[in-house]
């Protein structure tokens, strides 16, 4: 015996996620056609061209993206051999690496968020715009985000 009644949380759940799957592939196919990076290359970079010193620990970058270190480790590679991002060493502390994002990583970011924000407004043009700040709250809520890791 099943029941079928499914509650809010659940419903929001399951339109959450065929939003997010929706976004995200709306965005990769632009992004990668204009500038040949993902949506997920596109996060890192914004993050780390956000962080102080355009850096930050790979651990602290799988976090603000949802990956594992190994998934942020396998996701850079590519970047860092086409120069948009760099590994930097901590000279106090060999255990610690940092991803950094370059000049070329920034000057893509730069162009590449202009097709992000015009992408994201066309797919949210249905939404009332009275109701982003609170969505966005509850978005922001549900990740775990604060001002730190936005």
């Amino acid at each position: 015996m099943t029941d079928d009644t499914i509650n809010p949380s659940l419903e929001f759940t399951l339109r959450l996620m065929r939003a997010q799957a929706t976004l995200v592939r709306r965005l990769d196919q632009v992004l990668g056609g204009y500038h040949g990076i993902s949506f997920s290359d596109f996060m890192l970079l914004h993050y780390l061209n956000r962080a102080p010193g355009g850096r930050l620990r790979r651990v602290d970058l799988a976090e603000r993206q949802g990956l594992t270190a190994s998934g942020v480790t396998r996701t850079l590679l590519p970047l860092e051999k086409i120069g948009l991002v760099e590994r930097q060493q901590d000279p106090r502390d060999a255990r610690v690496a940092y991803a950094v994002i370059t000049a070329t990583g920034r000057e893509l970011l730069t162009n590449a968020v202009t097709v992000a924000n015009q992408i994201s407004k066309d797919l949210l043009r249905n939404c009332p715009q009275g109701q982003f700040d609170a969505l966005s709250q509850a978005l922001a809520l549900i990740a775990g985000m604060d001002a730190s890791n936005s």
